[in-house]
């Protein structure tokens, strides 16, 4: 039996699901990613720092697998091979890792907490006077796109394409039109920087030692805008959510007590943006305990899954920041600095400006989008007492 990832049911009660597999399997559990897409989703911790940190046995290269797989099939735009550090092993990987890293360390976190600020207050004065909202919709997925773009140096009429190309791919409908369409649109703001150089993450690539060709370049920016988006969206929203309806957050919001920074470190042990990621695909069948795994299938390490592993969870980890949702060894997240700083910016400007949040709906009928990859609400509809706009940076 192979417990598939991609239902609503999967989605509504994942840590349900993580128990059921650990009760039947253990730390390596038969999954599906799609329908008739196997692969392994390791959820004991030990094991997945022992697969992390050896990329030798377990390289990221999809090339082999990918064959086997129909174009249509809904999780084949977000695993494909792409020359960029996430889908390349070895000494590709590491020149890709390098020149991202770089980028991204150019990234001002100062200057992103203004840029926040900036596209927050606006977001926040639409609706602020209505006495309600929901903050997907209206304030965490248009902050992240601003925000993201803000960094990339993304014109509008570009970031608008790249935009709907992200939702389609997440959301699995019509996946591949959505690749082609996220392609083209990054493509464009390549060509753009080329002609209009700034301070901005595409630009440092493109000035980077690496000297990337064309196709590398597009999969640069593919790589950060794609892992920029959804997932930072979801880390403010899954916080909020957290602030809303755990007790202890929502008991302190109005007294300022809560620590943003403690929400955001318990959303990635609990329910982290990308819960099941750093795909490798062992180039020959590896032995991990007492089960094989097979060459060239999906190893899927379940970062959530993992930081619950009752072998290393020990009660309340509140202000406990040794969960595995930036990753682990080479493939570690690059930009975890800057999105704490991002993430705690939004959630700290909207607390502010409307500090008698309350969610408009009982927790138990918010919904999960569905996927195998990510942890993201449909909608976050709240309710507050009307308030002015507030005064624009």
């Amino acid at each position: 039996m192979r417990f598939p990832l991609y239902t609503a049911e999967f989605a509504a009660h994942p840590h349900r699901a993580y128990r059921e597999m650990r009760e039947h399997y253990g730390s390596l559990v038969p999954v599906e990613l799609a329908p008739g897409v196997p692969a392994t989703l390791v959820i004991g911790y030990r094991s997945a720092l022992r697969i992390l940190n050896d990329p030798e046995r377990f390289p990221s290269d999809p090339r082999v697998w990918e064959k086997t797989i129909p174009a249509d099939c809904p999780i084949l735009p977000v695993l494909q091979w792409r020359p960029n550090a996430p889908r390349s092993a070895g000494a590709a990987h590491s020149r890709y890792r390098r020149a991202a890293t770089a980028a991204l360390d150019g990234v001002d976190l100062h200057a992103s907490r203004r840029t926040v600020e900036q596209f927050a207050v606006p977001l926040i004065n639409k609706f602020c006077s209505a006495g309600s909202a929901d903050l997907v919709r209206e304030y965490a997925f248009p902050l992240t796109f601003e925000v993201i773009n803000a960094m990339l140096g993304c014109p509008p009429e570009i970031s608008e394409r790249a935009a709907a190309a992200t939702a389609a791919i997440f959301d699995g409908i019509d996946a591949d039109a959505g690749n082609r369409m996220f392609g083209e649109a990054v493509a464009d703001l390549v060509a753009f920087k080329r002609a209009m150089p700034g301070d901005d993450i595409t630009t440092r690539l493109l000035n980077d030692s690496a000297r990337f060709d064309e196709e590398e370049m597009v999969h640069q920016v593919l790589a950060l805008y794609g892992v920029g988006m959804g997932p930072m969206q979801s880390l403010i929203i899954n916080a909020l959510s957290l602030m809303l309806t755990d007790d202890r957050f929502a008991d302190e919001m109005l007294g300022g007590a809560v620590s943003t920074r403690d929400a955001l470190d318990d959303v990635l042990f609990d329910d982290p943006p990308l819960p099941n990621a750093s795909v490798t695909y062992p180039r020959q069948p590896v032995l991990v305990g007492d089960t094989w795994l097979p060459a060239h299938q999906p190893v899927v390490i379940s970062l959530a899954g993992c930081n619950n592993d009752p072998e290393i969870r020990a009660g309340n980890h509140t202000g406990n920041r040794a969960h595995l949702a930036w990753g682990a060894g080479p493939h570690t997240c690059p930009a975890q600095h800057t999105a704490y700083v991002v993430a705690q910016e939004a959630i700290d400007q909207l607390l502010d400006a409307l500090p008698e949040l309350e969610l408009a709906i009982a927790t138990g009928e918010l919904t999960w989008r569905p996927g195998p990859l990510h942890r993201t609400l449909s909608a976050l509809p709240v309710t507050f007492p009307p308030a002015p706009p507030l005064h624009i940076p």
